[in-house]
C-alpha cells in the first residue's frame, strides 16, 4: 500500500511538472524576440532614440518629417569631406536597400561599409554615418533594426552620388569600443549610457575640431552646424551650436531638474522656455519611453561637470 501511494505521489508530481512546463514554454519564446516583436523594437528604435529619419527622411518647409516619404532619401550634406544626401534606406531594390541582405545592412550600420555589389561597392560611409556609435548596438537590437527597415515600404528615389573630397574617418567611440549586454539594462545608468550611445548624443555635444572629436571632453558641446553644411532644414534655420550637457551647475545641466532636462529633449523647449534648434531630433526622441528618458537623464547626471 505504501508503495503505491508512493508511485500515485510521483505521477501526480511529474504531471503537474509536465503541465507547468507546457504553459511555461510559450512564455520562453515571447521572453525570446519573435518576429513581430523584432519588428517593433526595431520600429521603436529606428523611429526614436536611434533617430535614422532625422537625416533619412525628407522635411516639410516647417521642419517637420514627411510621413509618407519615410526613410526615402532626406537631408543634403556638404561639409569639406563630401558632398552628399542621407541615403534611401526603403526596400526598393533599385535605389533603396531592397536588394542587400541583412548582413550587407548590418555591415554598413556597424562597420560604415557599403555592400560588395550596387553603387560604389565596398567603399566606406561618409563620416556623418554614426557608425562609431550604431556598433554599440547588442545583437537582439541590430536584428531588431534590420527586421523593421525590411518593414519599410519601398519608395523609389535615387540620390545622387557622393562626392568624397578626403577619406571617410569613423572616429572609435569608448562606449560602443566597450560594448553592451542585454543581461544589464535593468541598471537604468547603464541602459542609459547605451541610449545615449546608439543616440550618438555625443557626436555632437563633444567638442569637434578639424574632424577630431575630443571624447576626453565628453558632453562639453561645441559642435556648430549651418545652413552652408547642412541642407532641408526651415528655410529660416539659420544654424546651431551643440550645448554643454555636462552636470556643469552653470553652463551645463546641473542646475536644471529631470523634468526639464526630459521636455528639452522629447519637445525641444529649453530651461528658459526657448524653442531648441535642429538638427536635434525632438520629434523622434518624443516618442521615446518614459522609462528610457528616466534613463538617459540618469546617465547624465553622471557626467563630470565641464566648462
Amino acid at each position: 500500500m505504501l508503495r503505491s501511494c508512493l508511485c500515485d505521489t510521483s505521477l501526480r508530481r511529474l504531471l503537474f511538472l509536465a503541465l507547468f512546463a507546457t504553459l511555461l514554454f510559450p512564455t520562453v519564446l515571447v521572453g525570446a524576440q519573435t518576429p513581430t516583436a523584432a519588428v517593433e523594437r526595431g520600429r521603436y528604435l529606428v523611429e526614436s532614440i536611434l533617430a535614422c529619419g532625422n537625416c533619412h527622411t525628407p522635411k516639410s518647409p516647417t521642419g517637420e518629417p514627411l510621413s509618407s516619404r519615410n526613410l526615402g532619401g532626406g537631408l543634403s550634406f556638404s561639409p569639406p569631406p563630401f558632398v552628399g544626401v542621407a541615403s534611401n534606406i526603403t526596400q526598393d531594390r533599385e535605389t533603396g536597400i531592397g536588394a542587400w541582405s541583412d548582413d550587407d545592412i548590418k555591415r554598413a550600420i556597424v562597420r560604415g561599409v557599403r555592400p560588395n555589389h550596387g553603387r560604389l561597392p565596398n567603399t566606406h560611409l561618409a563620416g556623418l554615418m554614426a557608425t562609431s556609435f550604431f556598433k554599440a548596438l547588442t545583437p537582439s537590437d541590430l536584428d531588431a533594426v534590420v527586421a523593421y527597415l525590411r518593414s519599410v515600404p519601398a519608395i523609389r528615389y535615387e540620390v545622387p552620388t557622393p562626392v568624397y573630397r578626403a577619406a571617410p574617418v569613423h572616429q572609435p567611440y569608448p562606449d560602443a569600443e566597450a560594448g553592451f549586454a542585454d543581461s544589464k539594462m535593468g541598471d537604468p545608468v547603464y541602459r542609459g549610457r547605451y541610449l545615449v550611445t546608439i543616440g550618438h548624443c555625443m557626436e555632437c555635444h563633444s567638442p569637434f575640431d578639424k574632424g577630431v572629436f575630443d571624447y576626453s571632453r565628453l558632453g562639453a558641446g561645441g559642435r556648430r552646424f549651418d545652413p552652408k553644411v547642412v541642407q532641408g532644414l526651415p528655410a529660416d534655420w539659420a544654424g546651431s551650436r551643440a550645448p554643454n550637457i555636462t552636470s556643469h551647475p552653470t553652463t551645463g545641466l546641473g542646475r536644471w531638474t529631470d523634468a526639464e532636462i526630459k521636455r528639452a529633449i522629447a519637445q525641444g523647449i529649453s530651461r528658459d522656455g526657448r524653442k531648441l534648434q535642429p538638427p536635434m531630433g525632438f520629434s523622434y526622441y518624443a516618442k521615446l519611453s518614459a522609462s528610457d528618458l528616466d534613463a538617459i537623464v540618469a546617465y547624465l547626471r553622471t557626467l563630470p561637470p565641464l566648462d
